[in-house]
């Protein structure tokens, strides 16, 4: 960390609480549910910053009563210090007089200004660092309140130069904050539009098996050393990117060759997503185990059958086909037997045409929040270690 100058002075967390109610942890063991009893707030309660107020746990009064030390007000910071650590939310004014477990620290700050600093520097990936590397314990791993009481960042010595500070960082969240509600009304539009255009109950049905191809071309000669795998949430992946390591066998001559436009499917997991279109290499192998087919495009558009595919009702014909078997595995002749839309190959291009822009909106939008997010990462990292300072 920088040293300090005229503008900025370091500090440790607890120095900036009010002195009557220090940072503390809150009930051991808050007990099952209680009919009319006092809100507690856990770790899992807290959701990208929000408290999920619907859900929480109500503890009998009694023993409540033990942890006065830890109740809430609106307005107080809680971090999570055990477990999936990091996690910050303010109190919201409804959930006075709740508490919190031994899982979450609370942090009461009355200056407005300085509670709001504090509430961007523990985000920042300079504090989170301290609490990561703060962490202790075997089986669930968290930072021990001194620990958090002792955490130490830069912060403007006066007011005004504080409130310029966290208003510039929240122009950021502002940003951040308008895009991903733009991008939950897209996707909303895209699950409406797929559901509308993709199973409209008007088209024509027929089968999977009408336009598609089992293919088993296996890599004998072991030419084609690129392996790859199929995950439920982000397609064709290199093994190494989901499991930091290496999981192939050393021998690929049995593996299964896929080529740019084939499917492939794991068939024990297919009823949770894992299939999916090569698009971002020409050419892999896949573990023996998967199934790859290809589809006749004469008859289908590959972009309507892979928008269909993250529709509700493939989902459900796909958990449907799984049921009953062999530990829930998928055949490709189970797979082709399911029954599909089959408007006209200039419909099918139209639909297609209307849900890839659709889809491109949402991407272009999740970028620019991804922008937003690293930009502000970069500016809390020149402003919270005191190398940048706020003009008027």
């Amino acid at each position: 960390m920088s040293k300090e100058n005229d503008f900025w002075r370091e500090v440790q967390l607890n120095t900036l609480v009010d002195n009557e109610y220090p940072i503390c942890y809150g009930i051991l063991k808050p007990g099952k549910f209680f009919q009319g009893g006092v809100p507690v707030v856990k770790v899992k309660d807290i959701t990208n910053g929000i408290i999920q107020t619907e859900s929480l746990l109500l503890t009998d009064p009694q023993i409540e009563n033990q942890y006065k030390r830890s109740r809430l007000n609106g307005g107080d910071i809680l971090l999570s210090i055990r477990g999936t650590t990091g996690k910050v939310a303010i109190v919201p004014d409804l959930l006075k007089g709740a508490n919190i477990t031994q899982d979450t620290a609370r942090i009461r700050i009355s200056c407005d200004i300085t509670k709001r600093y504090v509430l961007q520097v523990l985000r920042s990936d300079y504090v989170q660092t301290q609490i990561e590397k703060d962490k202790v314990g075997q089986a669930v791993k968290g930072i021990n309140i001194r620990d958090v009481r002792k955490l130490s960042f830069l912060i403007p010595k006066t007011l005004s130069s504080r409130k310029k500070v966290t208003d510039l960082l929240e122009i950021w969240d502002a940003a951040i904050e308008n895009t991903e509600k733009l991008i939950a009304a897209k996707e909303k539009r895209f699950s409406w539009l797929l559901s509308r255009l993709i199973s409209d109950k008007s088209h024509p049905r027929g089968h999977i098996r009408d336009f598609s191809t089992e293919v088993s071309a296996r890599n004998r000669d072991g030419a084609v050393k690129q392996v790859l795998s199929v995950t439920n949430h982000s397609g064709f992946v290199l093994p190494e990117d989901q499991f930091e390591r290496r999981v192939a066998s050393a021998d690929l001559s049995n593996y299964k060759i896929v080529r740019r436009g084939q499917y492939a499917y794991n068939p024990s997991r297919i009823n949770v997503g894992s299939i999916a279109r090569l698009d971002d290499w020409d050419i892999g192998v896949l573990s023996p185990m998967y199934v790859v087919f290809e589809l006749d495009e004469k008859r289908i558009n590959s972009d309507f059958f892979l928008h269909w595919l993250s529709s509700h009702e493939a989902r459900q014909r796909i958990k449907k086909s799984a049921q009953g078997s062999v530990r829930e595995t998928v055949s490709f002749g189970d797979f082709a037997a399911i029954p599909f839309p089959l408007p006209s190959q200039e419909e099918q291009q139209a639909i297609a045409r209307t849900l890839n822009i659709a889809q491109q909106e949402i991407t272009i939008l999740n970028d620019l929040a991804d922008a937003y997010r690293q930009q502000k990462r970069g500016l809390m990292q020149k402003l919270l270690t005191g190398q940048w300072r706020v003009k008027s």
